[in-house]
C-alpha cells in the first residue's frame, strides 16, 4: 500500500503476495524525471523501501529515485551486500542514499529504521512496504512455522512499516490534503514478474509437476496474462512512481493491478 501527500504530503503503498507490496510517501510539487533534480532541504523528498536489495523493491527505489526521492534502502542482513549496491546506484544519480538494515517483522527493528532515515535524510514522506517472502509448499507439507514466517513478513511487516511510518509522518505536522491526518494510502497488486521469488515459485511447482525450470512461469504466461508477457520489476516501479507523485493527490483506499491483464476489474 502507499500512502503520499501533496506538497508537503503523505503517502503509504502497499502490496501483497506474490506480487503486492506497500507504500507510504509524502510529496511537494510533482515533475516526472530521470535525471537528478537538485532540491534544497525545503523540497527534499525522502522514501523508504523495505525488500529493496533486488527484484521490485530495487526496481522502485531507483525509480523514486530518479523521480527526486533520497531514498532509504531497505533489506534483512543477508541481503547487505545487494543493499549497498543500490544505495551506490541512487547516489550516481545524483541523489542521496542511506542504507538500513532491518527485518520489518520486528516493530522495534523498523522504528529504529525509520529514525535513521529521518535523522540523515530528513522528514519522511513515503513509505513502501515492499518487503515479502513465498511459500511453495502442499497444503500438508506446510508447517507451523511456515505460516507463522508468512504472516509475521507478509502481514504483521507491512503493519509495522505503515503504523510507524504513520505515528512519524503525523509528529512531523506536514500540511497536506484528503484524510484525517493528511495521508492517502493505496496498494499495488503485481501478478507474474520475472524475480527471485518467482524464480523460486516456477522451480517447486515445477518439482511437484515434474516439469522442467522455467516451464511453470512459461505456461502461466501464455495462458494467463493478456498481453502475453511475464511482466519485470520496472512494470510494476512506474505505477508506485505514479502513486507518490502528485499526479495521484486524488486517490486514495485503491488497489491498482499490475498484472498485464491476468486479472480484469
Amino acid at each position: 500500500m502507499a500512502a503520499r501527500l501533496a506538497p508537503h504530503s503523505l503517502r503509504l503503498v502497499s502490496s501483497g503476495l506474490p506480487s503486492f507490496r506497500p507504500a507510504a510517501t509524502q510529496a511537494p510539487a510533482w515533475a516526472r524525471t530521470f535525471a537528478s533534480t537538485p532540491s534544497s532541504q525545503a523540497d527534499t523528498r525522502t522514501a523508504i523501501v523495505t525488500g529493496s536489495s533486488r527484484g521490485i523493491g530495487k526496481a522502485i527505489a531507483l525509480r523514486l529515485a530518479n523521480d527526486g526521492y533520497d531514498i532509504c534502502v531497505n533489506d534483512v542482513f543477508a541481503n547487505s551486500a545487494g543493499v549497498d549496491e543500490v544505495v551506490s546506484s541512487i547516489k550516481s544519480l545524483g541523489r542521496n542514499a542511506v542504507p538500513a538494515i532491518a527485518d520489518v517483522s520486528d516493530l522495534g527493528q523498523v522504528e529504529q529504521m525509520i529514525q535513521k532515515s529521518v535523522a540523515e535524510l530528513g522528514p519522511l514522506n513515503t513509505m513502501v512496504a515492499n518487503a515479502g517472502i513465498a511459500q511453495v509448499k502442499a497444503l500438508l507439507d506446510l508447517t507451523q512455522q511456515d505460516l507463522r514466517k508468512m504472516f509475521e513478513v507478509n502481514v504483521y511487516g507491512v503493519f509495522n512499516c505503515y503504523s510507524a511510518a504513520a505515528k512519524q509522518m503525523i509528529e512531523q505536522k506536514t500540511p497536506g490534503k484528503l484524510a484525517t491526518h493528511k495521508i492517502t494510502v493505496n496498494a499495488y497488486a503485481p501478478g507474474i514478474v520475472g524475480t527471485a521469488m518467482w524464480d523460486l515459485i516456477d522451480e517447486e511447482l515445477g518439482k511437484m509437476k515434474g516439469v522442467p525450470k522455467g516451464d511453470t512461469i512459461k505456461k502461466y504466461t501464455e495462458d494467463l496474462i493478456a498481453l502475453g508477457r511475464t511482466s519485470v520489476p520496472e512494470d510494476v516501479s512506474s505505477m508506485v512512481s505514479f502513486l507518490a507523485g502528485k499526479d495521484s493527490d486524488y486517490v486514495t483506499g485503491q488497489t491498482l493491478v499490475v498484472d498485464g491483464g491476468i486479472v480484469f476489474t
